[in-house]
């Protein structure tokens, strides 16, 4: 079968890299009239509404009577969450407890700002260490398997201490940096493959060496339908409720608390910048800024233009690309050879395990159909 011709959206900087990516009769892609048609009005509705954060608020207060904590929030030290906390503790007046899970690769950077915002807005902050070595042994299967989903590890531990850590402390609202005005256009999961943990162990399973006893783990399953129903766990999106503008957010972050920004969205950890800098376009041509370029054009922020010349520059400079190769190489204990073997060698999917990649799908369509998730995921 011959190679699909290559085309890209004309309205954002999506492309055939997305190989199930379709466009209309204008040469406007899927994505974008995804956000026109299932986003866009819904958003707009609640960030029309004076009143949305307000309400929120005030039920979170109520929930959380009696408590320390009303609420609490996944906190990275990137612009998301940080801007994320000042909503919550300035805006919405609540009394956030920051949850930070350090999986070994955070920058100094990273660090440096999430002190400096939990110092800035007096909330109370405390860090749950994933064990190392299973984290290590974790990530050393996902490369041995040759798949493009290599910070599934790391996200999946962030997310599952987070749920599992609010649910054993009858903490009921989680609030997420998720958002609308950056995230409306999602890796398609061909390079970001969704939580699905047959997968994960079944990975580990051909390629780990030592048993996953103290790694965090959350299914799907769980965290939308056990915790939320039988435990009481909220996922909330605040930024969504708000006029979420990068740039004007990052000024404030700058100027009242000292944060400091980040070359490129999620940038904050040594092994994710490897991963979606170098990586990931280099062994399977997927470039993940194109989502969030596009993201900031949907939204107003940057033209296509902008964006399209932005996509001409690498992703981060070649000598720290260097550099960080060898650091993680030796930290996962590999010679720069064997990991440069595998970068070069076979490419895989999650089809190439076993997955339940057809309940994920059923679960998708069936949140799409219930109108509780908007986003387009493919």
């Amino acid at each position: 079968m011959s190679e699909r011709e290559y085309q890209r959206c004309t309205r954002c900087v999506m492309d055939t890299t997305d190989k199930k990516i379709t466009f209309d009769d204008k040469g406007i892609c899927d994505w974008c009239n995804d956000y026109n048609c299932n986003i866009l009005p819904s958003w707009n509705a609640i960030k029309n509404n004076p009143d949305a954060l307000k309400q929120m608020a005030e039920e979170i207060r109520k929930a959380g009577e009696g408590q320390k904590y009303d609420c609490i929030i996944g906190m990275s030290g990137g612009m998301d969450s940080s801007y994320l906390c000042y909503v919550a503790k300035e805006l919405m007046g609540l009394r956030p407890l920051l949850y930070v899970v350090e999986t070994g690769w955070n920058l100094k950077v990273a660090d440096k700002n999430i002190d400096c915002i939990a110092k800035g807005l007096k909330l109370d902050l405390i860090k749950d260490v994933v064990d190392w070595e299973e984290m290590k042994d974790l990530q050393r299967a996902f490369l041995y398997s040759q798949v493009p989903y290599q910070d599934f590890p790391q996200d999946h531990a962030i997310f599952a201490s987070l749920y599992n850590y609010a649910v054993k402390h009858h903490i009921r609202y989680v609030l997420t940096g998720a958002n609308n005005a950056t995230e409306c256009i999602r890796p398609p999961m061909e390079w970001v493959y969704i939580n699905d943990l047959k997968f994960m162990r079944d990975v580990h399973k051909k390629f780990g060496k030592h048993p996953l006893k103290r790694f965090p783990t959350c299914s799907m399953f769980k965290y939308r339908i056990i915790y939320p129903i039988f435990k009481g766990m909220k996922r909330i999106a605040p930024l969504n409720m708000v006029d979420y503008d990068k740039n004007k957010a990052k000024v404030l972050l700058q100027e009242k608390y000292g944060w400091e920004p980040y070359t490129n969205k999620h940038y904050e950890d040594i092994f994710t910048r490897f991963y979606e800098g170098y990586y990931l376009p280099v062994k399977f041509g997927y470039d993940k800024r194109k989502c969030y370029l596009s993201n900031e054009i949907l939204n107003g922020n940057i033209s296509r233009d902008d964006a399209l010349e932005q996509l001409e520059q690498d992703p981060y400079d070649p000598a720290q690309m260097e550099e960080d190769k060898r650091f993680i190489a030796e930290k996962l204990g590999m010679s720069v050879e064997e990991f440069d073997k595998i970068i070069a060698g076979e490419k895989k999917t999650y089809g190439d395990y076993r997955n339940s990649i057809g309940f994920v799908k059923f679960g998708i369509w069936a949140l799409r159909v219930l109108g509780i998730e908007k986003k387009q995921f493919r």
